[in-house]
């Protein structure tokens, strides 16, 4: 009986260890109610906030060519400004993603005076960023700018933001559909 008692004990207590040391490992990011993601591409960083308040910070990999605005499909470089998560995706290429609404208003207006996109291209972004709806993502400003899992050894992406998965699964987890996504130089 003795036995039984001291062994039952060392199992608690092996289990307590290996319960808390796994809590230790992967903080549960706590409920957001005012959340907003701020990426500042210099410092390689993804910060969720909750209204003015920084909730965590993570580390990114971005495009193959990091410095600089995304100007057109194909250039490699993440797109700065300010977006909106339009859709999540549980069954991603990089595991999981949340669809970012590039391009913006101020992309569709610098692709007409440059005449990277047509009139009617232009409308439809606008139109669709009025309406906190997907822009139409194949034009030749680019599209498809996700944040994403897949690692962050080096820049890689096409223009993504991309995360060590276990990052974004809490991401994932915590940011809903129509928050704001602010990138920074």
């Amino acid at each position: 009986m003795k036995e039984l008692l001291i062994s039952s004990i060392l199992t608690a207590l092996v289990l307590t260890i290996a319960l808390l040391s796994v809590g230790q490992s992967r903080q549960i990011m706590p409920t957001i109610e005012n959340p907003r993601i701020v990426i500042e591409k210099k410092n390689r960083s993804l910060k969720i906030f909750d209204g003015e308040r920084l909730i965590k910070k993570y580390k990114i990999a971005l495009g193959l060519a990091a410095k600089g605005d995304k100007e057109i499909e194909g250039d490699g470089k993440t797109p700065e400004g300010k977006f909106y998560v339009f859709t999540k995706n549980a069954e991603s290429k990089f595991y999981l993603s949340l669809g970012l609404s590039y391009p913006n208003v101020e992309a569709a207006t610098r692709g007409l005076r440059e005449k990277i996109i047509s009139p009617e291209e232009h409308d439809a972004i606008v139109k669709a960023i009025a309406e906190k709806r997907m822009p139409p993502q194949k034009t030749a400003l680019g599209g498809e700018i996700y944040i994403h899992g897949g690692g962050i050894e080096t820049d890689w992406t096409q223009g993504c933001v991309a995360l060590r998965n276990e990052d974004m699964q809490e991401i994932f987890e915590a940011i809903p559909v129509g928050a704001e996504v602010k990138i920074e130089n």
